[in-house]
């Protein structure tokens, strides 16, 4: 293991904890009308007309056909983002490929997988989909409506994860019931909320996810977005009622489809405490990576994201 022993910060990243200790972390007790808040929403995203556009990028790949990409999301927001087709063999599965916090600037074209559409959406007032006045920096656009749950930014990011799917239902209709979702923290959490309640998505990857066990979120340093909320609710109040309905640990323990979930040990920017509430909600069949630290290099990690990747190839796989 290779844990990093020396770092920058005036808190210590495991937060004193060992694997043992955070394999035993449960997840916390979904809130009164948890499910019905999220299947009403799904209920109206389900419905929306992407109506999506694709045109020729600008940016070329040797084994991708790019294409810029945007669809109507709830509200009538529109979402922009990347299309990735293979040039070799069919189109066999899709992926939704969330992205972190700081947004995304290109598709990743490293995806070890095949024969897959994969559908790069940028959330609701990030990167491609900005739109004042939402923030589009972390720390902002986490605060955003964060009073008023059904109005909440990060709602929205969720519906613009399952319309994410629904594109690629309407472009690729053979693809329904074979699309799975990826996501890295912000996309991690994301996309815990959005699986458990879309039918559709088949399996989901989540590395070092982020909105797990929401009282452990506000309450641990952190130089994340968490960080943002804490100082928002030293001046107005604790947002933990509110923010309960956004748990990601919660959701997951609904989950009832494949998961390969990437937790660290170490990470200033998420917790591990509240990536493994997530990690351990989910069910015992599915698998568990351990990555020695997120949001931070460290000696090993080359070796550990080769390892990780060659299982993302297996999970992935065509049907």
């Amino acid at each position: 293991m290779s844990v990093p022993t020396s770092h920058p910060f005036a808190f210590d990243p495991t937060y004193g904890m060992e694997l043992e200790q955070l394999l035993a972390i449960k997840p916390p007790e979904a809130p009164p009308g948890f499910d019905d808040f999220w299947r009403e929403r799904y209920r109206r995203a389900i419905v929306v007309d992407p109506q999506p556009k694709l045109r020729r990028s600008k940016t070329h790949h040797p084994d991708w056909h790019v294409f810029d990409i945007t669809y109507s999301s709830t509200g009538s927001f529109q979402i922009g983002g990347w299309l990735l087709l293979p040039r070799e063999g069919q189109v066999r599965r899709g992926l939704v490929v969330g992205h972190g916090y700081g947004g995304r600037d290109l598709p990743d074209f490293d995806l070890p997988v095949k024969e897959t559409a994969i559908l790069f959406p940028c959330c609701r007032g990030l990167s491609r989909s900005a739109h004042p006045p939402i923030p589009s920096d972390a720390a902002g656009h986490v605060l955003y409506d964060i009073g008023k749950p059904d109005r909440y930014i990060i709602g929205g990011c969720v519906d613009d994860t399952w319309i994410a799917v629904s594109t690629l239902v309407d472009l690729y209709p053979w693809l329904d019931g074979h699309i799975g979702y990826s996501g890295v923290s912000f996309g991690g959490g994301v996309g815990a909320l959005a699986i458990p309640f879309d039918k559709r998505i088949d399996r989901g990857h989540l590395v070092v996810p982020t909105f797990g066990n929401r009282s452990l979120w506000l309450s641990l340093p952190t130089v994340g977005s968490a960080d943002s909320v804490q100082a928002y609710q030293k001046e107005h109040g604790s947002m933990l009622e509110n923010l309960r309905l956004f748990d990601a640990a919660s959701a997951v323990t609904r989950i009832k489809v494949p998961m390969l979930v990437a937790p660290a040990l170490f990470d200033p920017a998420v917790a591990p405490p509240c990536q493994f509430a997530v990690a351990n909600a989910s069910p015992k069949f599915n698998e568990i990576f351990i990555l020695d630290a997120g949001h931070f290099d460290y000696p090993g990690c080359g070796e550990q994201n080769i390892l990780l990747n060659e299982k993302v190839r297996r999970f992935f796989e065509v049907p």
